[in-house]
């Protein structure tokens, strides 16, 4: 089985690091604040280049990579300032610790951030050793087109292809369901993010849990 994480509101909560890094990115680069900003869900990329499209300015790949640049280099000032109050959720460790003692599974990411914000993330909160493939948020836009090329990368590093059916999905946004189900494949939706259970389970979610705690055994 290949198990497929989302990071924010699923892994950890970085107490607004993130969302602080957009804002002043966008500050930073275009001279003035951007747009509200949706994150639940949503691709680094996508959100860079809405920011782009509300400024009227054409999202090249030179300016998406300049503004990541920036982006890149005050998530990594916010985690290390620990002014933020991030954590790892609840049942997260348990869970990994859990599959990683099983060879016939297998750990990667599936995740709206960039590969380096991911990256850090991870690192901060000691996770990044559970971590050594996936699919990011600079790899496409459009969230629904991640499963292929996370299936990819696990095939490169474990030397196994997985099918649709032995992979679950685990986010905490109906766009972590929209996923799993272009994929083929099955979604554990979590409620510690700012969706509910009920709210999870009316888009269709194979199984719906509280945190990761309720996980543990299960998938």
């Amino acid at each position: 089985m290949l198990y497929l994480f989302d990071i924010d509101g699923t892994l950890v909560d970085t107490g607004g690091a993130g969302m602080a890094a957009l804002v002043e990115a966008t500050r930073r680069v275009f001279r003035t604040d951007g747009p509200p900003l949706d994150l639940a869900g949503s691709t680094d990329l996508g959100l860079v280049r809405d920011i782009h499209r509300h400024f009227g300015v054409e999202a090249t790949p030179g300016s998406i990579d300049a503004y990541f640049a920036v982006y890149q280099e005050i998530l990594d000032r916010n985690l290390a300032a620990g002014t933020f109050p991030g954590r790892v959720l609840d049942g997260v460790l348990t869970i990994l610790d859990s599959l990683a003692a099983d060879a016939d599974r297998s750990v990667g990411l599936l995740t709206g951030n960039i590969a380096g914000g991911a990256a850090s993330k991870m690192r901060h909160f000691g996770l990044d050793h559970h971590f050594a493939f996936g699919a990011y948020g600079c790899d496409d836009a459009d969230r629904n087109k991640l499963g292929p090329i996370a299936l990819e990368r696990a095939r490169a590093h474990t030397g196994r292809s997985f099918r649709a059916e032995e992979v679950w999905v685990i986010g905490d946004t109906p766009k972590d369901i929209a996923c799993a189900r272009a994929l083929g494949a099955k979604c554990l939706a979590v409620a510690t993010g700012s969706f509910t259970a009920e709210q999870l389970d009316s888009y269709g979610a194979d199984l719906v849990v509280s945190s990761l705690e309720d996980a543990v055994g299960v998938i």
